[in-house]
């Protein structure tokens, strides 16, 4: 009876972690366009308000918002909009760095070459605070949107 209880909520986090991880695919391939979008725009002189509309915070709390909306009916829905952004926004950070080193290598003189002295310290600032920056506002955001889409049905 107690192996049998173990292996169903290991089963069970196995599904619930698979799920998180189809969720976050689509956001993560996306993410890996949209950082090399902004530097080639930032290369070309647009302003600084035409850049910041692409960006990977946005694309953090577009997506929660969508994953509120998709995942308000389901079981664990927080549990798994958490760990869809957890997977996503480590991922989408590190083209970051890896722009950083580009920047720095060859002098090219964009804001992604600022703040860090070598890459081990963009990568861990790109990938650990970078990532805290997304998932906080988007897991409150994509919060606030299950509660709504849950509640909705109470005013219809």
């Amino acid at each position: 009876m107690k192996t049998n209880y173990k292996e169903n909520v290991l089963s069970n986090r196995k599904v619930i972690f698979q799920r998180a991880f189809n969720l976050a695919k689509a956001p993560i391939i996306i993410s890996l366009f949209v950082t090399p979008t902004r530097y080639f725009l930032e290369l070309a002189g647009f302003p600084e308000n035409v850049i910041f509309i692409v960006g990977l915070l946005w694309l953090a709390l577009a997506f929660s918002v969508y994953w509120g909306i998709k995942l308000y009916n389901e079981n664990y829905r927080y549990l798994l909009l958490l760990l869809s952004l957890i997977i996503f926004s480590p991922i989408s950070r590190i083209p970051v760095a890896i722009l950083w080193w580009i920047d720095t290598r060859w002098e090219i003189g964009t804001h992604y070459g600022l703040y860090f002295d070598n890459f081990a310290q963009a990568f861990f600032q790109q990938v650990v605070y970078g990532s805290l920056t997304q998932i906080i506002p988007s897991f409150l955001l994509g919060s606030l949107t299950l509660v709504i889409m849950k509640n909705r049905k109470k005013f219809t």
